[in-house]
């Protein structure tokens, strides 16, 4: 079934120098990559993407995480769109489980990630974990136009509409829809 994704190399995985090989990898499975984009991770934005986790207890160190201020504020990341037949088992195996250390060791995750001593997965990717996240996170990610094929149905009409507003204009920062909050 063909599936959309998207894939973030974290902040960690960027002080390490890790996005050429991350991209190396899914890109050996044969999945398209139909967007990229290097990205400043604002509180709004990382509150957008992890809005699902909210009520767990690691929220904020995970907000803060993403934002780069466990990393020598690292604040960047790289985010890429992926598609293609069963995207979301692909990327999954190759990124492997959340935590590094129950993570295979021939995974991204089991072979370059690591929990510190405080308990932070520094997991050096974000992986969509089904195709129905994967469109809400790449809808969140990337303009329409950013986009080399078309994914998923826009109202475009000549504007630069964002797609989480239905009267538009999303900015890269907000507002968001309060199901994002």
């Amino acid at each position: 079934m063909e599936e959309s994704i998207l894939v973030i190399v974290k902040p960690d995985g960027m002080v390490k120098g890790l996005a050429g090989y991350v991209l190396t990898r899914f890109e050996a499975t044969g999945l398209r990559m139909v967007a990229a984009r290097m990205a400043k991770v604002t509180r709004e934005l990382a509150e957008a993407h992890y809005h699902h986790l909210r009520d767990k207890p690691f929220y904020e160190e995970l907000i803060r995480f993403i934002m780069g201020e466990f990393d020598n504020n690292q604040d960047n990341v790289l985010a890429f769109a992926f598609t293609g037949e069963n995207a979301v088992r692909k990327a999954r195996a190759i990124a492997g489980a959340t935590n590094p250390e129950e993570a295979d060791y021939r995974t991204i995750r089991g072979s370059l990630g690591r929990v510190t001593t405080k308990g932070i997965f520094e997991n050096v990717v974000h992986v969509s974990s089904d195709p129905i996240e994967g469109e809400r996170e790449i809808k969140l990610w990337f303009w329409p136009e950013e986009l080399t094929v078309e994914l998923f149905p826009t109202k475009m009409a000549g504007t630069r509409k964002g797609w989480l507003e239905p009267g538009g204009p999303k900015t890269r920062t907000g507002p968001w829809p309060e199901e994002y909050k």
